[in-house]
């Protein structure tokens, strides 16, 4: 069905470019409008500095931008979704409100209450996919289920990419030419973006990761990382070398597409010497396709265990959990990756793949904490947050989730840190009162005599904690607290 005048609703899809839901309305539509709604129902909860919306406020100001220049704009506006979406569809007449799926549970009935508002008045609400390679059904077993475990679907997900794309090597699956139809595109006179202090944030005042939002700085990421892809595999998993890509707030927000990312990663594979790297970034780009399916399939995780035996767990609670947990979120745990960790995502709001897993661990693990705990901290303070992927990677860290690590397996916070940050490069950057420790020292500062510490300026419990806990004592009573979802033999 083709309309006169239809209006596109920007959300986590911060780009003009490979943009499915800009591209039906432009080909559907004679008149084509764009708007962004800052949600105040999601603004009101979060602090005035706030990378993630000075994220939003540049990328949506480069968007803008880049409308302008195809001959329409971005109009931006503050309030409820529910109420501005039908309000600006009605005052243009709109025929259409065109959108890119969202699957979160909350987003899923936000998208239904503006479907059935626009209902109202005879406009059409069309969604797409965009965020995903494959979503919700369209990786099934052979039964015709959903996939609990990684391995076998991911090789269903790559013959799925393979049947699909039957394509010469240079053109792997469709990608969206917006630009075909941008003449279609109008601009809505006497707009203005809204500042940041206008809805109630400020700029971050430093940012040690220089965080920059729009699409120009997703590119530059990218062509730094094809650089350096082939070395991914083995750099990864260092946090104090420059290994991972970067991109996973872009990806967040849609500032860059998954689908060139995913040609990118094929390309590398196909003509590389060394295809090793991109064979590896291939398969975490699929992990978060993996996890969107999950959420989508069992929106229970938000809360539950994905395995319920494991909501049996009775977790620490009180005091002195409220106090351990606080240590933890402060870097204060004495164990100073744990600690570099858990300031760098302080600092920067961005925290390392590798540390992630070690930190969750060190909670669940060493400190008897529920998972829920560190997952909603995460939350509020990662940049790249979302919602499947964090649920994922915390349940998995907690042996709670699909393909999960064993139970059994638990990080230890000092052999993490002497193979991953053998120099210890990244714990001097971040726990810079044991700087002067060698790098044979600093990984367990408490196990060091009295004489050793002094030359170093470390004064235990006074300029760096003690351990909070003892890993092998939390280790046992680790084994016995999961005991209770442990099978017969």
């Amino acid at each position: 069905m083709n309309y006169s005048t239809s209006l596109v609703w920007f959300r986590r899809d911060l780009r003009h470019f490979d943009h499915a839901a800009l591209f039906h309305a432009l080909k559907k539509s004679q008149k084509c409008y764009c708007v962004f709604i800052f949600d105040h129902g999601i603004l009101q909860h979060l602090p005035r500095q706030d990378r993630r919306v000075q994220f939003i406020h540049d990328s949506i100001i480069e968007l803008n931008h880049e409308l302008e220049k195809m001959g329409g704009n971005l109009i931006v506006r503050y309030g409820d979704p529910r109420d501005e979406i039908p309000r600006l569809a009605a005052e243009l007449e709109a025929q259409a409100v065109f959108t890119n799926h969202d699957y979160e549970p909350a987003a899923i009935q936000r998208d239904r209450d503006v479907r059935d508002a626009l209902t109202s008045f005879a406009c059409d609400f069309h969604t797409f996919k965009d965020q995903v390679i494959f979503e919700m059904d369209e990786v099934m077993s052979l039964a015709g289920k959903p996939f609990s475990v990684f391995t076998p679907y991911k090789n269903a997900w790559l013959k799925k990419l393979s049947s699909e794309l039957e394509a010469p090597p240079d053109f792997f699956f469709e990608s969206y030419p917006v630009e075909k139809y941008q003449h279609h595109l109008r601009a809505l006179t006497n707009q203005r973006i809204p500042s940041l202090e206008e809805i109630g944030f400020e700029r971050v005042a430093s940012d040690a990761m220089k965080l920059n939002g729009g699409m120009q700085a997703g590119m530059q990421l990218l062509t730094d990382f094809l650089t350096r892809i082939s070395l991914y595999g083995s750099a990864r998993d260092f946090p104090a070398v420059k290994g991972p890509s970067y991109l996973s707030v872009h990806l967040r927000f849609g500032t860059v597409s998954i689908r060139y990312l995913v040609r990118q990663a094929i390309q590398h594979i196909r003509t590389a010497s060394d295809s090793h790297g991109a064979t590896v970034w291939l398969s975490e780009l699929i992990w978060r396709d993996f996890y969107f399916m999950i959420l989508h399939h069992h929106p229970r995780v938000i809360q539950k265990a994905f395995k319920p035996e494991y909501d049996a767990i009775q977790w620490e609670h009180g005091e002195p959990a409220e106090s351990l947990f606080q240590a933890w979120c402060e870097g204060r745990t004495g164990y100073p990756l744990v600690d570099a960790a858990m300031r760098q995502l302080i600092q920067t709001g961005y925290m390392h793949n590798r540390l992630r897993m070690v930190v969750a661990s060190f909670l669940v693990k060493d400190l008897g904490l529920d998972w829920r705990w560190g997952e909603h901290y995460f939350a509020r303070h990662l940049n790249d947050f979302d919602l499947s992927a964090n649920n994922g990677g915390w349940q998995w860290a907690a042996s709670t989730g699909c393909d999960a690590q064993p139970y059994f397996r638990i990080f230890n916070p000092i052999t993490q840190s002497e193979k991953f940050d053998a120099e210890g490069r990244f714990i001097r950057r971040y726990v810079p009162e044991l700087h002067a420790l060698n790098s044979k020292q600093i990984h367990a500062p408490w196990k060091l005599g009295q004489l050793e510490l002094q030359a170093a300026g470390v004064r235990l419990g006074s300029t760096y904690p003690y351990p909070i806990v003892d890993h092998d004592i939390a280790r046992k009573k680790t084994l016995e607290r999961y005991s209770i979802v442990k099978k017969p033999t």
